[in-house]
């Protein structure tokens, strides 16, 4: 499908309802056995038939990285009204934080937004399953990153289907898992106790039956049977959310991170620039007198330019290529790092209306390119002549401006890339204030690093409207955080109760 994979068993029967799952997990939480699972559950299969059907492949690889290295596509057709009155689509991704670290991440985040965006992909979603081991205890810093991605991930409708699929289960109440749940404050369906809707799993069935396990078989079977019927009845009760609000977050996290990453390389530049105007006045008052009396000299002067570096990108892999969407026109990385989705310009998240989103000019997407090769500030010293000091002057007057130094010129010239960078500051502003209003989650580590970005440059900026706003938008992410803490404790004296 595209450059995703997708695995179907069985023929799609168009009269027949579908129903659409997503499965987010840390490595290790037991998502590949989870979905071999269902499809046996799907197909009928029942403990003494002593068969097991697999889909997900096994792989061999170290137990800190993800069995599934890329967002994977099951279906299972034609089995319908046997176990299920509807056929099943799956949609696995890597296991998030495992050592292959935060950028493998991102990709998941870019594939995702493919398979939502593609053609013949996944435009709604009827669950969205947070797989995690029954004898989970606590939240780690690890889980709970994982967590806040899946929050950011959809907008704020996706709320009411969004279900913990409790892995490595014994059939005993799970109340450290929904404690967990609460401590990471995370939004999801409840049921009619406010609890977190669940699902108990086994993950042994693929175990051979013996004379010695028969009777622990047996009973593994029931639970993952019964988490799946009513798991079943769950997807039967519950509407499907349209991802159109989730495209409209990721295009808007994607839009933000590349705005913030832009206005970054212009900061520099404008910082190099500022440092060419300070250093070529001085050189110039050095030579006041010779200036004064129209004698000759020479002067070395930083000039500030752009140039180009190779990147370590320009990889092909799982259907993506990873290198940098620069604008030949305002020499800008309009979309660097991060840019995996898309194979040519016109197709990267960063262009709107065949236009771009990120560069100065806002040029169309044929000015562009995707290369291994990004532009960066640098700084070079020239030595030049008083004639040639004084043809930049002249050549850089214009009407009106016959008294203007070249003092003046640099300095108006600070003036406009200033007034660029309050621009590109506003515009981050109202990305961030869009993401916040559509997102489930805002809290993220990289939402919070913005925030707190965007409050100091605005404070620079002298925007105190803005800053206030900012402050507010970063007091209620602190607020809820902190009601989630103090909810734990209550929390699992209640789990703990029932």
């Amino acid at each position: 499908m595209g450059s995703l994979t997708k695995k179907t068993v069985g023929t799609k029967n168009l009269n027949k309802a579908n129903k659409n799952i997503l499965l987010v997990g840390e490595t290790g939480a037991g998502k590949s056995t989870l979905i071999n699972s269902m499809v046996n559950y799907t197909m009928g299969v029942k403990c003494h038939n002593r068969l097991w059907f697999q889909i997900v492949e096994d792989e061999k690889r170290s137990q800190a990285e993800s069995q599934t290295s890329d967002v994977i596509v099951y279906e299972i057709f034609g089995f319908e009204d046997e176990t299920l009155p509807y056929s099943l689509t799956i949609i696995d991704t890597p296991g998030y934080g495992d050592t292959r670290g935060a950028e493998k991440d991102d990709i998941v985040i870019q594939r995702l937004f493919q398979l939502f965006q593609s053609e013949g992909g996944v435009d709604e979603v009827h669950a969205v399953g947070l797989v995690m081991k029954a004898a989970l205890n606590r939240v780690s810093e690890r889980q709970k990153y994982i967590f806040d991605s899946v929050m950011s991930l959809f907008g704020k409708d996706v709320e009411k289907n969004i279900v913990a699929l409790i892995t490595h289960s014994d059939g005993m109440p799970a109340n450290n898992v929904l404690g967990a749940f609460e401590t990471a404050n995370i939004k999801c369906a409840k049921n009619e106790k406010d609890q977190p809707v669940h699902f108990l799993f086994n993950n042994c069935l693929n175990t051979e039956i013996t004379e010695e396990n028969e009777f622990g078989l047996e009973t593994a079977w029931r639970v993952t049977e019964r988490g799946m019927s009513q798991f079943k009845v769950f997807l039967e009760n519950t509407h499907p959310q349209k991802l159109k609000t989730t495209v409209e977050v990721l295009n808007s996290q994607i839009r933000l991170k590349a705005c913030f990453q832009n206005l970054k390389d212009r900061i520099d530049f404008i910082e190099a620039k500022q440092k060419e105007i300070v250093e070529t006045e001085k050189v110039l008052k050095e030579y006041k007198k010779e200036m004064e009396n129209n004698q000759r000299f020479t002067v070395n002067v930083p000039v500030s330019y752009k140039d180009k570096e190779p990147i370590s990108g320009g990889i092909w892999g799982l259907g993506f290529y990873e290198g940098a969407v620069r604008c030949t026109v305002c020499e800008e990385n309009c979309h660097y790092p991060d840019c995996t989705i898309a194979w040519y310009p016109t197709d990267c998240q960063v262009m709107h209306i065949g236009h771009c989103t990120s560069c100065t000019r806002k040029c169309p997407a044929s000015s562009h390119v995707k290369d291994e090769w990004i532009f960066v500030s640098k700084t070079r010293y020239v030595t030049k002549t008083d004639e040639e000091m004084k043809m930049k002057y002249e050549m850089n007057k214009t009407e009106g401006q016959n008294k203007q130094t070249l003092f003046d010129r640099l300095a108006e010239e600070m003036k406009k890339l200033t007034a660029e960078k309050s621009q590109l500051l506003d515009e981050s502003f109202q990305h961030l204030v869009r993401l916040e209003q559509i997102a489930l989650k805002t809290d993220t580590a990289s939402t919070i690093g913005q925030l707190d970005d965007l409050i100091k440059k605005m404070t620079e900026k002298g925007d105190t409207e803005k800053v206030r706003k900012l402050t507010e938008m970063k007091k209620r992410v602190a607020e809820t955080k902190s009601s989630g803490k103090k909810n734990v404790l209550s929390k699992l004296i209640r789990f703990g109760k029932r």
